[in-house]
């Protein structure tokens, strides 16, 4: 009875802790998207979200692979309509896997966001796909064009103070 007892309480324990770090995983994935939005909302540029195009409407998912969770992104022709929201994508047009250690996917994604929204900020992106940080499954131009509506770089806080 004593033993039933003792390996009642380490289940619960054990289910206890899981859900801890199940709520701290959702946590992050939140606050990531959370400061994605923000930053598009207070420094985005017009012009990427202009070029969306035919891919106006469609989902794009961020798979962050070491949290296990999603933040879907939905396209869209106006800077002030864009939305996004930590769940996994109903019909997603493309997949962007985030593959790196969870200490690492901040910086990765902070990186992105900073670089500015030209052919030199997208060259950069390479140097996350090309060593497989990054996996894109689904539409390539899809992803460039959030990749585009994500870069903050040339906002005029980026520029250097002469």
């Amino acid at each position: 009875m004593v033993d039933d007892i003792a390996q009642m309480e380490k289940f619960h324990n054990l289910n206890r802790e899981s859900k801890a770090e199940s709520l701290i995983k959702e946590t992050k994935i939140l606050n990531i998207a959370r400061l994605a939005k923000m930053l598009v909302d207070l420094y985005g540029q017009d012009e990427p979200f202009r070029q969306i195009g035919k891919y106006e409407g469609k989902e794009i998912e961020l798979y962050l692979k070491e949290l296990g969770g999603y933040i879907t992104f939905v396209l869209t022709s106006e800077k002030e309509n864009f939305n996004c929201h930590a769940e996994e994508a109903k019909n997603p047009i493309a997949t962007v896997i985030v593959n790196v250690k969870k200490e690492k996917i901040l910086s990765v994604i902070s990186d992105i966001i900073r670089s500015k929204n030209n052919i030199n900020g997208v060259i950069k992106l390479l140097k996350y796909i090309i060593p497989g940080k990054l996996k894109i499954k689904g539409s390539y131009f899809a992803a460039l064009k959030l990749a585009r509506c994500l870069m903050i770089g040339k906002h005029y806080i980026y520029k250097e103070s002469k």
